[in-house]
């Protein structure tokens, strides 16, 4: 036994899980692993975030705790050792968002109204004290010029100024707690919880503060999976009925958000975890999110962003994926693709 399964042996143990007969679960993006645990009829999950890899389960805890005590259906602790970085969760179950809509898309409006109106609660609240999203914007966006498209790096400043004056002109509201990974992948359907708790929120530890229609743009105009227009609507509507804000507004922050979220995991996400980590199944989700990006900036909102990127950006077909999956992992240890 490496001293890694004693550690999380123990933990079990102390919690009363030892003897659970356990199953790991797919991973995400980053070094967690995740493991259900059964225990006769009981079920539950075990987080499994090694601080040597860099993981820290802090702010996950941090952000649950707050998400609970205001009634939202973030997992519940059952055992915690930060430290050590091992959680015991409440288990949720498997009926995300993404899942309920593929077998049943009759009910995919239903859902995304759902989660457009837990949003217009969310936005209700007082943020914690977390650091201002915003502030970091430009900057991520600008590394698409990192990874995706290092042969116009010298346009990285430029693009920054433009998507800065984007933001300060179009996200003037107040900031608000912005889950920033808020998809039907990270959603649960709980229906037999009510209002806004009928939404399982999963993955919330990188939650900032920042501009209310983050979020909505991140759920509506997902890389994962195809958002019909009824469903975009359905999430829409609902958080306009909820919060009282313009429509026309809305849409210009929507677009500044999406415009920016999408060069960031274009960028600093799938293009990097290939060739910086050698994770190829990112590749496929390039695709949609260049045509989001390319739709989003038609936006009047985004006029001077859209002059910086025009002709820069090269398409993702069928030669840019093969070209850039057989260059898998070369990149490991670079802090940019044009680095020496």
């Amino acid at each position: 036994m490496t001293d890694r399964a004693a550690t999380i042996a123990a933990f079990l143990d102390a919690a009363g899980w030892g003897a659970a007969r356990r199953v790991p679960l797919a991973g995400d993006a980053s070094l967690r692993r995740y493991e259900r645990l059964h225990r006769g009829r009981d079920t539950a999950m075990l987080m499994d975030a090694p601080p040597e890899t860099g993981e820290d389960v802090r702010p996950f805890l941090r952000i649950g705790d707050w998400l609970s005590v205001r009634g939202f259906s973030a997992p519940a602790v059952l055992a915690r050792d930060p430290d050590a970085g091992l959680l015991l969760l409440e288990d949720l179950g498997d009926d995300l968002l993404a899942r309920h809509a593929a077998a049943r898309p009759e009910d995919e409006p239903r859902l995304y109204a759902a989660a457009g109106d837990l949003l217009a609660h969310l936005h209700r609240q007082a943020p914690p004290d977390l650091p201002s999203y915003p502030d970091q914007m430009p900057d991520l966006a600008a590394t698409v010029f990192d990874w995706y498209a290092p042969k116009a790096r010298d346009r990285r400043g430029a693009l920054r100024d433009a998507l800065r004056d984007a933001i300060e002109r179009t996200l003037t509201g107040p900031q608000i707690l912005v889950h920033r990974d808020f998809h039907a992948e990270n959603l649960l359907w709980l229906p037999n919880r009510d209002g806004r708790a009928r939404i399982g929120l999963l993955d919330h530890q990188d939650a900032m503060r920042g501009p209310a229609a983050y979020d909505l743009a991140s759920l509506i105009h997902d890389p994962r999976r195809s958002v019909t227009p009824a469903a975009q609507q359905a999430a829409t509507g609902a958080y306009l009925a909820a919060t009282g804000t313009d429509p026309d507004a809305l849409a210009a922050q929507i677009a500044v958000c999406s415009v920016q979220r999408s060069l960031r995991i274009i960028g600093r996400v799938f293009t990097r975890l290939c060739l910086h980590s050698g994770r190829t199944s990112y590749l496929r989700f390039i695709p949609p999110t260049y045509a989001t990006l390319q739709r989003e900036l038609r936006h009047p909102a985004l006029t001077e962003v859209r002059a910086v990127l025009d002709g820069h950006l090269p398409e993702p077909d069928a030669a840019w994926l093969s070209d850039t999956a057989a260059r898998a992992g070369t990149l490991r240890g670079r802090d940019h693709a044009g680095a020496p």
